[in-house]
């Protein structure tokens, strides 16, 4: 059973928000968070990335930096561009992208319930990337950035949801990159008990993306608690902001890859390595999206080909069935050396939104055979989770993405 509960979060005057949201703080490199915020007063990349206020070059992870992330957010709080609501309250998000709309739930998960897998993970976290996060959360005693989380739908929160966005949104603006954010408050009692016992019903959660800002969350969670070892389990800092939701509103986009070189084979070399595991059909020059799972689409040498994978591969297994780890077990690491793609610097990932020119692109650029995957999906992340086990680094690049500065959860009561 899953504890998801209301909270106060601390949120931008309406008449702000649209010029305070930022998208996640990990889709910029270092250099395109200090152009980003450049002349801006108010983005909340500020406050998720500090050392943008710092000369380049700057240690991001020296301790002055996390105070500046707290003190900007104080300031804005004490400025009156931020509130904090007066009492608990479920928040309905919705993001439209491209005509498409997906809408959750915001509130907070519990700690305990990620430490009891009931909200499950499908990838590793680095200890370096988790760090960073741990000090940010910890300095300013709040979590800035909700975690995407999936759940199997239920009609009882969907009643409400429908319910709910009938009235007047508190936020509705559309970003620079094209995506509606709208906003609704849910404050009512018999709603609140109601969205609190479906989640109740939910068997398992599963961590959609965020997997870093989740254990880190949950890190300073169990840092609090070993400082005082007479808490209650009731405090903030027991919860993670996060926004859930229901598993056929989910898009899931393609994650594919570029690899620098062929590993010292020929274009005809390579081709029939490639054609004694997969079904190879030349398509041409026009870029071919895969239609299917078990399809692949191939740029090399100004040609796009179509690869089928064989029945035969597949074992059953919820990780080796992925086609991203197919790709990785007969092609990537037999033909190209690439051992370990989340180490090897001859191997980059390109999120679909980039589209399928980004992969001609960059092999006409510095790279040498380009691979365009079917995306992967939901329900298969799901299955994986329910194994125990991992997928293979970059499986999943879910679009649209959740805006940090909308809703802050303070983690001190």
């Amino acid at each position: 059973m899953a504890d998801i509960k209301p909270f106060r979060a601390i949120r931008p005057r309406a008449d702000m928000v649209e010029r305070i949201a930022a998208l996640p703080y990990d889709v910029y490199s270092r250099r395109e968070a200090y152009g980003k915020v450049r002349g801006d007063a108010y983005s909340f990349l500020r406050i998720d990335r500090p050392e943008t206020q710092f000369p380049e070059g700057y240690n991001m992870y020296a301790p002055e930096v996390y105070a500046k992330a707290a003190s900007m957010l104080q300031d804005m709080i004490r400025d009156g561009l931020f509130i904090e609501e007066d009492k608990e309250a479920y928040y309905v998000y919705e993001l439209i992208m491209n005509g498409r709309s997906q809408t959750g739930i915001c509130a907070c998960a519990s700690v305990d319930d990620y430490e009891r897998q009931v909200i499950r993970k499908h990838e590793n976290t680095r200890a370096e990337k988790e760090a960073d996060r741990i000090r940010h959360v910890d300095v300013c005693s709040a979590q800035t950035g909700p975690i995407f989380l999936a759940y199997r739908r239920r009609g009882g929160i969907e009643e409400v949801v429908r319910d709910t966005v009938k009235k007047c949104p508190v936020y509705d603006f559309r970003a620079e990159d094209g995506v509606t954010h709208r906003l609704w408050i849910i404050q009512e009692r018999d709603k609140i008990d109601r969205i609190r016992h479906e989640f109740g019903q939910v068997g398992s959660i599963y961590i959609a993306d965020g997997h870093h800002r989740c254990a880190s969350a949950v890190k300073v969670s169990l840092m609090r608690r070993d400082a005082r070892p007479g808490y209650t389990g009731e405090e903030e800092f027991n919860y993670f902001l996060s926004v859930l939701f229901p598993d056929d509103q989910l898009m899931i986009m393609d994650y594919n890859r570029v690899v620098r070189s062929l590993n010292g084979l020929t274009k005809t070399q390579f081709l029939e390595k490639v054609g004694g595991v997969c079904d190879v059909t030349v398509v041409g020059t026009k870029p071919y999206r895969p239609k299917q799972k078990g399809e692949i689409g191939m740029y090399l040498q100004d040609t796009w080909y179509c690869l089928r994978i064989r029945a035969e591969r597949y074992t059953n297994d919820p990780v080796e069935d992925l086609d991203v780890a197919i790709l990785q077990k007969d092609i990537l690491e037999p033909f190209l050396g690439i051992q370990d793609p989340k180490v090897d610097d001859r191997i980059d990932f390109v999120g679909g939104i980039r589209g399928l020119e980004e992969l001609a692109r960059r092999v006409h650029k510095d790279a040498a055979v380009a691979f365009a995957m079917y995306p992967t999906d939901i329900h298969e992340l799901f299955a994986v989770s329910d194994a125990g086990k991992l997928m293979p680094p970059k499986s999943t690049w879910f679009e649209p993405k959740l805006r940090s500065g909308i809703l802050i959860h303070r983690i001190e009561n």
